[in-house]
């Protein structure tokens, strides 16, 4: 049986927009970056295991058991076809969609992605490590082993927003939960080849930041030379000045929607 996901939506009117969190997030991320402007509706689909939504079968956690889900939302509300975009793992879901369920997306958003075409890429292996911590040790041991390792003594000093995230899953309950996101996502891919990739012929957002180890601005470089019809925005850094990172990525999105919806 389906687990009960949680559908957030911002604004009561407006053109619907599909915006999909990163891996242990939830809506508040996407809302926060989301343009407080009554023009454009925000939908949120909380993945399995993510905010108010059910987790169901831990095996069964993957970016396309994720895009999936999020279609059969899209043609459940009616959406069709509409502007979908995610951060980090989101943007993997909507890479996925462009690519398989193009019927359901005629412009995309692409910020800050944390994957290209293969599974498991280096720039993940921070994830995957909390994850196996969490998976064989208790909340506190896991903590403390993780901070006191080289992968985060080089966090702290090049991608301090990173680490943070990464520090805050140690409280995410459920523990086993999040253990198994962790280890089962960070080990995936947006199941996309490169010439599928190239093919994507829609209006097309990448966003991106320098100070990312997990979302590296190469990433966002290499998909815009692929999508051909793709603009890329380089943002403020999180970990250099957080409001203004809020403030250009609202930006961005709201001109993006200005001329695409």
């Amino acid at each position: 049986m389906k687990p009960r996901l949680n559908l957030f939506k911002a604004n009561n009117a407006g053109i619907p927009v599909v915006f999909q969190h990163g891996l242990c997030g939830s809506a508040g991320q996407t809302a926060e970056a989301f343009p407080d402007d009554p023009r454009f509706q925000l939908h949120t689909l909380e993945c399995r295991g993510h905010g108010s939504s059910e987790y169901g079968p831990i095996n069964a956690f993957s970016i396309k058991t994720f895009a999936d889900d999020v279609a059969d939302m899209v043609e459940a509300q009616g959406l069709a076809p509409c502007i979908i975009g995610g951060i980090s793992m989101g943007a993997a879901i909507a890479l996925h969609l462009a690519v398989h369920s193009p019927e359901l997306v005629n412009a995309l958003v692409l910020a800050r992605p944390a994957w290209l075409i293969e599974r498991a890429p280096d720039n993940n292996k921070p994830n995957r490590d909390v994850g196996a911590l969490l998976s064989k040790h208790s909340a506190e041991v896991a903590k403390a082993k993780f901070l006191s390792s080289a992968g985060a003594a080089h966090l702290a000093k090049y991608a301090p927003d990173n680490l943070a995230s990464l520090t805050s899953f140690f409280s995410r309950e459920p523990i086993e939960v999040t253990a198994a996101l962790l280890s089962s996502i960070a080990s995936d891919g947006p199941g996309v080849s490169e010439q599928q990739v190239r093919n994507i012929k829609i209006p097309t957002l990448i966003i991106a930041t320098e100070q990312d180890y997990i979302h590296p601005l190469a990433h966002a470089e290499a998909l815009h030379k692929m999508i051909p019809t793709s603009r890329l925005v380089e943002l403020t850094p999180k970990a250099v000045d957080k409001p203004r990172y809020v403030h250009d990525f609202q930006t961005a999105l709201l001109k993006f929607f200005e001329e695409n919806a």
